[in-house]
């Protein structure tokens, strides 16, 4: 980020403007200079990229996506036979990759809005609820952490829907909560790997192999020093070169998400390198008003700090009895007093949209840290679950 300016190759485009441009969220979808898509990563390494894709990039990840999103022909037959109505359950109000996409699809067909729709994983289970039980959806997506919240609504009748397929995408899908999904909502689920800088990744097939889309993008399992690791072993980071963003090429590039390699023939048919992922580490948390739980999933409150924009870095701890401890380092020139009121007075306002009002929020003594093992940096770190775990 430090060297963006330098980097992409429209002289016209300056980070200061793009930042600019981020901060009116109306743009969400809309194309910058009439030219260029606009995301933010979620900085899983502590740091958001800014990303810009051109026509070209757009099409291509749209392409990818529209042709090998579906595992099973059978599944695409049925999305499409019913009515091709569908929904996501994501963070709506930042410039992710997921939600932006769909903002712009949006804006460029406004007639699609009674066939595709986002729903806010900010809302109050409540709200979720009634949007999706109004929409009736034939797809449903959505973060494996959101959807999870999904399933005792479903079962106690107060989420009405019945889609043909369940796709997620944004976190790792664990196999209990996948066969919990397809158990609850008597439908085939599955998920993809993505990311911002590399769009559909690679794409799942009936055998939950996750095929790279090798045409397009190579993907380099390597050790802690950059150096490659044998098919079958697990890497500790992996290097991504992006073959079709032109504007802002992105060259073996590193992303410490941690997969296992793999080259032999996939029984599903397919000829192209499939990758095994690592789990997921982040969990929902769970706190208490009048003497009921409440489920929040861990990349709610990052959108909601996202958008205290004097925060530079931060960590969110979540301990029991609803306490929160909030690790931040401010931006240049910022009093740290000041930005930590901002964002404690976002995470309350947060909370009470929940009917959560009794929270202890404080400021930490301890700057953002990274894992010191895996050397990854998570954003919300759930005490309660390091409390069961010990």
């Amino acid at each position: 980020m430090e060297h963006w300016d330098d980097w992409v190759c429209d002289r016209d485009l300056k980070l200061e403007e793009v930042e600019k441009f981020l901060e009116d969220k109306d743009n969400i979808g809309r194309k910058m200079k009439k030219k260029y898509l606009v995301f933010t990563t979620s900085g899983s390494t502590g740091n958001p990229l800014i990303s810009v894709y051109d026509k070209t990039a757009n099409n291509i990840m749209g392409g990818i996506s529209a042709c090998r999103s579906y595992a099973r022909k059978e599944d695409l037959m049925a999305f499409m036979k019913r009515g091709k109505k569908s929904i996501g359950v994501f963070a709506d109000e930042g410039f992710y990759l997921g939600n932006s996409s769909i903002r712009s699809r949006l804006r460029s067909m406004p007639w699609k809005k009674k066939q595709l729709a986002v729903s806010s994983a900010l809302y109050p289970i409540e709200k979720i609820l009634e949007q999706l039980n109004q929409f009736q959806p034939d797809m449903l997506g959505g973060y494996p952490s959101n959807l999870e919240l999904l399933i005792e609504e479903a079962k106690e009748g107060r989420l009405r829907i019945s889609p043909v397929i369940i796709m997620t995408g944004g976190e790792y899908l664990s196999d209990d909560l996948r066969k919990k999904l397809a158990e609850t909502f008597h439908c085939y689920v599955q998920t993809s790997y993505s990311c911002t800088e590399g769009g559909s990744v690679a794409c799942e097939c009936r055998k939950q192999h996750f095929h790279i889309n090798d045409d397009w993008l190579i993907v380099e399992a390597v050790d802690k020093e950059g150096n490659p690791v044998d098919d079958g072993v697990q890497s500790e980071k992996i290097y991504l070169t992006n073959l079709y963003n032109y504007t802002q090429p992105y060259i073996r590039y590193e992303i410490t998400d941690r997969v296992i390699m793999h080259h032999e023939p996939c029984g599903c048919g397919k000829k192209s390198p499939w990758i095994e992922l690592e789990g997921r580490t982040d969990d929902v948390t769970t706190f208490m008003a009048e003497g009921k739980e409440i489920k929040i999933a861990p990349l709610s409150f990052y959108a909601v700090l996202k958008e205290v924009h004097d925060l530079r870095r931060f960590q969110l701890l979540v301990y029991s009895g609803n306490r929160l401890e909030l690790r931040i380092e401010e931006k240049a020139g910022k009093n740290k007093k000041k930005v930590f009121e901002s964002a404690k007075e976002c995470l309350e306002k947060f909370l009470t949209s929940h009917n959560i009002t009794d929270v202890a929020i404080r400021l930490s003594d301890s700057l953002p840290a990274q894992n010191p093992n895996s050397g990854k940096f998570k954003h919300i770190i759930n005490m309660q679950r390091e409390s069961v775990d010990k």
